[in-house]
């Protein structure tokens, strides 16, 4: 467990007024310490009082998720600048109890089709491919899916749009890393394993940006379960990762969404860093922290 630097610098072309909501801060694990900063200047110039930055708690509390929410930002060049180090320590908030009406309504939510993981497409070739819970555990279950999905498709930097979804990623056989992430979530939801998308920092990842990986959850033997992470894209060890956000699919982890008014983006920089050696990656279970 060693800590992890993280930056991202976003460079928008606002055009007219508009509402924005930011997804870029590590989230506050139980068990690490995050100490970061958010700073955002209009033109090389603080934002009006009005127009700073909010953070907004999203998701249930022990994930200890952040959104920064900017309201009526002006016309101008907007300069967003996010880093922060994740490390563990005596500072950081316990793990909080198991809660069984979370457990019990991720059961049945991240088992539904979502925009961008029809999962209902896919039961009927999911069965005949993987089999079933009666016939297999879940880790062997999800496991095959990453493995599959790893071998049959390509990464392939602008293959894809932001439209596509699971269905459109397995009939082109190519895509980026969210399209692999909605593959396998799909999948593994037609499996009835429930499944998310969660977005991470990623150290080792290269070319390095804001990189997207799919959690499962997985019961064991014992009866224990666990969210464990499936990267089919194999681009970053798994135990380096740390969590931003984690949705239903790519539609709540967007780092940035804006309302009302128009804006471009302009400029994008993402680092990630973990001092010392990246962990090797082992192929065995990872539960992201």
């Amino acid at each position: 467990m060693r800590a992890r630097r993280v930056s991202a610098r976003l460079v928008l072309d606002v055009r007219s007024t508009c509402d924005l909501s930011l997804l870029v801060a590590a989230a506050r694990t139980p068990g690490w310490q995050v100490d970061d900063e958010l700073v955002v200047h209009l033109d090389g110039s603080e934002l009006p009082e009005g127009a700073r930055p909010v953070e907004v708690p999203v998701g249930p509390a022990g994930r200890g998720e952040r959104m920064h929410v900017l309201t009526g930002v002006p016309q101008g060049e907007l300069v967003v600048e996010y880093s922060g180090t994740v490390a563990p320590g005596d500072g950081a908030d316990p793990a909080p109890a198991a809660d069984p009406e979370q457990a019990a309504r991720d059961r049945f939510e991240l088992n539904r089709p979502s925009r961008y993981c029809p999962s209902d497409e896919l039961a009927a070739f999911a069965a005949a491919e993987f089999g079933s819970r009666r016939e297999r555990s879940d880790a062997d279950l999800a496991a095959a899916v990453e493995r599959w999905v790893a071998d049959r498709l390509v990464y392939t930097s602008g293959s894809s749009t932001s439209f596509d979804g699971a269905v459109q990623t397995m009939l082109r056989g190519q895509g980026v890393c969210r399209d692999y992430a909605h593959l396998v979530v799909a999948l593994c939801r037609a499996l009835e394993l429930p499944a998310r998308l969660t977005a991470v920092y990623a150290p080792g990842l290269s070319p390095m940006d804001f990189h997207a990986v799919a959690e499962v959850r997985v019961v064991r033997d014992d009866g224990a379960a666990d969210w464990e992470v499936l990267d089919a894209t194999r681009l970053a060890p798994r135990r380096a990762l740390s969590r931003i956000s984690t949705g239903r699919d790519a539609a709540d982890t967007a780092f940035l969404t804006s309302l009302r008014g128009g804006l471009v983006l302009q400029q994008m920089t993402v680092t990630a860093v973990l001092d010392g050696d990246l962990p090797a990656e082992d192929g065995g279970r990872t539960v992201l922290a």
